[in-house]
């Protein structure tokens, strides 16, 4: 048997495997290997039971507009508010955020991170949270739990702003809002600070009336299942969990937990319902917005479609009895922005875990801090690409040299080889015979050559994640032509530079004595040369890197065998 075609079958096994992994999350699927203990579901009887006791008080109405007027008006699906009638709106800056509040019901509306350049202007910032013709992404809370006929404070609700100033000036920003429905007055409070994305939010509950009231808070995020701008050109089944449009909550029973819309539209998401611990929140490429709500208080989470391709992620706590004519408040806290995984782990825990690697976080996670810290030397995330490439191959060194080793003796006696076959023909079995017999003599293991490689397999995949979720690298230039290293190569100089590097190296394997494989060995380059045109610019580096010093060594280490075999023949 060819052991070596026996191994390029294992890896290329492996390799479909993977993608076939990946794929079948993409498509809302368990993964293929790995997957978590399913929580046990309720029936669906129940489930319908508990969601609608859950949402008794909660407009299920989408975001609407409001008239200058303050008379409210429904968003017509699809319509720009704007185009239905001009929405009182009020727009805040700090140095990090441009946030667009709307009056009714003090909804966050529309989001602008100064900081990250939009993907089809770099000139504008990038805007996470939008109300606009054909996308709704708003941020949104109230109160539900009023008697019949008694309506509470809620998004839909119209508010008066209480704030003069408009943009930070010193360290913080304090923006108010107040509604008064049903002898209830709602204030809520959003504290912004200097360079932060996290933000303070105070639900302030005022009982006018001569009875007592039990309101809960409701905080909400509210989003289309259209794709985010800017959605990655590499293809889904090859990106990884990186691309993972969705929602997330994360408890200390169930730890982190996603679902697909998908799942939502057909009722099929499978979440923890009830916790008084941990946050829920939406993701997407490099961004995430998220609720955390007060810790310690018991809350119930519901997930639900609004209407055709807009759904609602909601937590609801009881704010308790509030007693005739006291108050109490409530605190939580909101993130906009950025997967910074030290500011997210810093602000709940387990919210740095929505930058997910997927099963490789184990090694994902080490070499992120790596990468972290060479940033800090140098400065520029593209020679950060380089010198931790650099630092992997030395770590690798051993046994990538086994493996160059044991490729350059295949290399000599490739003749022999070659003999061999032309001596027994089609008898595969005297032929196998002869060729483990010159295996012995020549003390060459067929194995050297592959078994390296696969054990490396998990630390390239981990890297590959890495790259391909770090908002560090969004917008991040390098040298020259790149600008951006999370994007594709314009000139696609790099993926160019990549398959010449692996035609290279073929030329300094030994040539496969099957023609067939040698002919697929030769396409490799072309294939994946290929497949790079989609990916970001920094995978490419790394790969590129990667192969140049695989090229060095190995011709390093072919000359050196070279040599000694010389001498030993004299």
């Amino acid at each position: 048997m060819d052991i070596r075609r026996t191994i390029l079958l294992m890896i290329f096994s492996f390799s479909l495997l993977m993608l076939w992994n990946n794929w079948q999350v993409h498509q809302g699927n368990p993964p293929v290997f790995g997957a978590p203990t399913p929580t046990a579901k309720p029936k669906a009887e129940t489930a319908d039971a508990a969601a609608a006791a859950n949402n008794v008080g909660v407009p299920t109405a989408p975001a609407a507009a409001t008239t200058s007027t303050g008379n409210t008006v429904a968003t017509v699906p699809g319509l720009s508010p704007a185009a239905s009638t001009a929405a009182q709106t009020v727009l805040f800056k700090t140095d990090v955020l441009a946030l667009t509040f709307d009056l009714q019901g003090a909804q966050l509306i529309r989001t602008d991170l100064l900081a990250f350049p939009s993907v089809d202007d770099p000139l504008k910032p990038f805007t996470l949270l939008e109300r606009a013709a054909g996308h709704t992404y708003v941020v949104q809370s109230g109160l539900t739990g009023a008697s019949a006929g008694v309506a509470f404070p809620n998004h839909l609700a119209p508010f008066v702003l209480e704030t003069d100033a408009r943009e930070l000036a010193g360290n913080s920003l304090v923006i108010k809002f107040s509604s008064t429905s049903g002898d209830v007055k709602l204030t809520k409070t959003f504290t912004l600070k200097r360079g932060d994305y996290a933000v303070e939010v105070a639900h302030h509950i005022e009982n006018l009336s001569a009875q007592a009231i039990n309101p809960s808070v409701y905080l909400q995020i509210t989003r289309d299942g259209s794709d985010p701008a800017g959605t990655s050109s590499t293809p889904s089944f090859l990106s990884g969990p990186a691309n993972f449009v969705g929602a997330a909550i994360y408890s200390e029973q169930e730890k982190f937990q996603k679902v697909t819309l998908t799942e939502v539209e057909k009722r099929k998401a499978s979440y923890i319902k009830q916790a008084d611990n941990g946050w829920f929140a939406f993701i997407q490429h490099y961004f995430v917005t998220a609720w955390v709500p007060p810790q310690g208080k018991s809350r119930t989470y519901d997930m639900t479609e609004l209407e055709k391709n807009l759904y609602a992620l909601r937590s609801i706590e009881p704010a308790g009895t509030v007693a005739p004519n006291s108050s109490l408040t409530m605190n939580s806290k909101l993130w906009v922005g950025p997967q910074d995984q030290t500011a997210l782990e810093a602000l709940a825990p387990g919210l740095e875990l929505v930058v997910d690697y997927g099963l490789l976080t184990i090694i994902a996670k080490p070499v992120f801090a790596l990468m972290t810290w060479l940033f800090s030397l140098l400065g520029n995330w593209g020679w950060t690409i380089v010198l931790l490439t650099v630092l992997i191959k030395a770590a690798f060194y051993p046994l990538s040299a086994a493996s160059y080793r044991s490729m350059a003796k295949m290399k000599m006696v490739a003749p022999r080889l070659q003999a061999l076959k032309e001596k027994f023909g089609d008898d595969r079995q005297k032929l196998n015979t002869a060729m483990m017999e010159m295996y012995r003599t020549e003390k060459i293991n067929p194995l050297g050559g592959c078994l390296p490689i696969v054990i490396q397999i998990p630390v390239f995949i981990s890297l590959y994640y890495v790259l391909g979720s770090s908002v560090e690298l969004r917008g991040a230039p390098w040298i020259l032509w790149v600008h951006d290293l999370a994007v594709r190569d314009p000139y696609f100089i790099l993926p160019a530079i990549m398959m010449a590097t692996m035609f290279l190296q073929m030329r300094l394997n030994p040539t496969p004595p099957d023609p067939v494989q040698a002919k697929v060995m030769m396409f490799m380059p072309l294939v994946f040369g290929g497949m790079m045109f989609f990916f970001p610019s920094g995978l490419v580096l790394y790969w590129c890197v990667n192969n140049i010093l695989s090229i060095a060594q190995q011709w390093y280490i072919t000359k050196k065998m070279a040599a000694l075999a010389t001498v030993q023949h004299r």
